[in-house]
């Protein structure tokens, strides 16, 4: 088959669309979230990211030239 030429489909596949479809009884999910194997040691927070807060552009274009050497 050669790319993008479409594929046809054959009476077969036509016919078996028509076939009707079986059903299933609901069943409720279950899930257990407990874990009796995994035990938590040590929790700890993300350290925080670096960065400076400007009041106004000005403030922000003047670091931008001065301490980041940026523009």
């Amino acid at each position: 088959m050669r790319l993008n030429e479409p594929r046809y489909a054959s009476l077969p596949n036509i016919i078996s669309e028509k076939k009707p479809i079986a059903r299933q009884e609901r069943r409720p999910i279950t899930a257990s979230i407990s874990r009796p194997n995994l035990e938590i040691l040590k929790t700890t927070n993300r350290p925080p990211k670096g960065g400076v807060k400007v009041k106004d552009v000005a403030e922000l274009i003047s670091k931008l030239k001065n301490e980041a050497g940026v523009l």
